[in-house]
């Protein structure tokens, strides 16, 4: 099977690229220290089309196919990480209403977060609820033509400016997803800094204090909250993770090989000594392995294969692992200068480690992906259909 970008998606990357590097990278270590996103470079980067990438051209959407979304992960991944994380987060949301939402809502919500007039976060991590996160505390009570939230959620990724949240609550004990808007009244937003990684998407906590929201803000049925609403965004939240871990362990390489070219050592240049070439040749063939298992998932994505959610976790599982080593390695190689924040892989290996964190951690991508295997083994070993019917059962 021959493996080759279009005409079209490779000069989508020549594009992406190209933003990137005139209206990113300069800036992204100043952001990381100030812990902002600022707003002109959200605007050019609505205006580009990116919030609204993979939604279709009726809501006013770019219409990407999942292999050039990707690339645009891993460009904007390549020069910040924190503005890569607001695509992943806007366009969760996005998708969960687009695949879930009804007619009105759609109509209503999907152009104005296509073209960014609307910034999006999701909120389902709570401060004692992280990977197990059908078990959410905070509550919804219906109360006439309203619904009244009460609890709390952490680490909302670009909470500070969202103008909409979509919050999973429990209502009558079954975890349940809601729109909520920033102004509604009993919402209170409050800013969290000092964060390992990603520290310039302005992450927030949310906090519900008889938080009341109209009755139609409801998304989907009751109960359908995490299985399918949650589940559903979460897949595209670690394919955009994947591809920003590959633009993670790009920017790495790049940066060891211009770093490599320029530092001497005991007379000649940190290239020549052999260590850093095994080093080097390390990097550049986990990166290549990790964008061919990214191309792989947006592949299978773009066809509805549904063999696509597992290839997705193994990518974002393999990508985010081998960004942290990668990024562990570029600090090595740069010395006492890769632990300064002049040079930017001290933000790489910050920002990766966040990467095997978000979305599903490591573990809970060992966990699924493992369990995945044990099925499929199973399938290839069983042949009547009974047999078939008793494994899927274990």
């Amino acid at each position: 099977m021959k493996i080759e970008l279009s005409a079209q998606q490779k000069n989508a990357k020549t594009e992406f690229r190209a933003f990137v590097n005139q209206e990113i990278l300069p800036n992204a270590g100043n952001w990381d220290k100030q812990e902002f996103t600022p707003p002109q470079l959200i605007k050019k980067i609505a205006e580009s089309g990116f919030l609204g990438a993979i939604l279709p051209q009726e809501y006013g959407g770019k219409g990407m196919d999942m292999v050039t979304y990707g690339i645009l992960n891993e460009e904007i991944g390549r020069g910040c990480s924190s503005v890569r994380s607001l695509l992943t987060v806007h366009n969760m949301v996005s998708q969960a209403l687009y695949k879930w939402g009804n007619k009105s809502q759609k109509e209503y919500w999907i152009p104005k977060l296509a073209s960014g007039e609307i910034i999006a976060a999701f909120a389902l991590s709570e401060p004692n609820v992280g990977s197990d996160a059908k078990s959410v505390e905070t509550t919804a009570t219906l109360a006439g033509d309203a619904y009244i939230l009460n609890g709390q959620k952490k680490w909302i990724t670009y909470g500070q400016i969202a103008d909409v949240f979509l919050v999973f609550a429990k209502c009558e004990d079954k975890p349940t997803a809601f729109l909520v808007e920033k102004n509604s009244p009993g919402l209170c937003v409050k800013p969290m800094s000092g964060i390992l990684g990603i520290r310039a998407s302005m992450t927030a906590e949310l906090h519900f204090d008889n938080c009341h929201i109209p009755v139609e803000n409801n998304i989907g049925k009751l109960g359908f909250g995490f299985s399918y609403i949650a589940s559903y965004a979460l897949d595209y939240g670690r394919y955009s993770v994947a591809w920003g871990s590959v633009g993670i362990a790009q920017a790495c390489l790049e940066a060891c090989i211009k770093y490599t070219n320029e530092r001497k050592q005991f007379g000649v240049y940190l290239k020549e000594h052999q260590l850093i070439r095994q080093k080097i040749t390390q990097m550049i063939a986990n990166v290549k392995a990790a964008r061919l298992l990214c191309y792989q998932a947006g592949y299978l994505k773009e066809i509805n294969n549904p063999n696509s959610i597992t290839e997705t976790s193994i990518a974002k599982y393999f990508a985010s692992t081998v960004a942290t080593k990668i990024a562990n390695d570029a600090v090595q190689i740069h010395g006492g200068n890769g632990c300064s924040s002049e040079y930017s892989v001290e933000r790489y290996l910050r920002d990766s480690k966040i990467m095997e964190i978000i979305e599903g951690s490591t573990q809970i991508q060992e966990i699924t992906i493992a369990e995945s295997g044990y099925q499929d083994y199973l399938f290839s070993t069983v042949s009547t259909i009974g047999e078939k019917k008793l494994a899927q059962s274990i």
